[in-house]
């Protein structure tokens, strides 16, 4: 807590919200992973290398399932990425109504498998994740990583300011 006359903390350099939209179509799957990891690198997230392949793995298995489950009744789907101190969280929105739960493990299924990854990922790497129901009736599912491994995750419940963009992110203006 701050004392009366202090300065308030400001944000590290690499802290803010970036959020874009692209077509609910499966080029899109690559895309989303190529801009999240151009972000990260563009503003110096100090992520693990293993954050980093996991979180773009999870990036990778949400806009596939926005893709191919949401796309008839949501032809666009937004990506956003937020990132604080000491976490990560990246979310994808569509305007589908169905809220997906994971499967339970089943070695003979060939798909469907997606958000059981998700959550293991976010679970081995001490986060949270979860879904949620838009105020437009659509969902946000959403992973919340810690920076490094040796950080618990406790999302705060701060507000950053979002910086959009068709299509790609953008770094917030100094």
């Amino acid at each position: 807590m701050e004392s009366l006359g202090s300065v308030p903390a400001r944000p590290m350099p690499y802290e803010g919200v970036w959020r874009f939209t692209a077509p609910a179509v499966e080029l899109s799957v690559p895309h989303a992973r190529h801009a999240v990891r151009d972000l990260l690198v563009r503003q110096r997230a100090p992520a693990s290398d293993e954050t980093v392949q996991g979180l773009l793995l999870i990036v990778s298995e949400l806009v596939t399932n926005a893709v191919r489950h949401a796309a008839l009744l949501s032809p666009e789907l937004a990506v956003e990425v937020a990132i604080a101190a000491a976490w990560i969280r990246v979310s994808v929105e569509d305007d589908h109504p169905y809220r997906p739960k994971p499967l339970e493990r089943d070695y003979a299924q060939t798909g469907g498998r997606g958000l059981l990854l998700v959550r293991e990922i976010t679970r081995e790497a001490g986060g949270t994740c979860d879904v949620e129901h838009t105020a437009s009736g659509g969902k946000i599912v959403w992973a919340l990583l810690p920076l490094s491994p040796d950080t618990v995750v406790l999302p705060a419940q701060e507000v950053l300011p979002v910086h959009e963009a068709q299509g790609h992110p953008v770094p917030p203006a100094p």
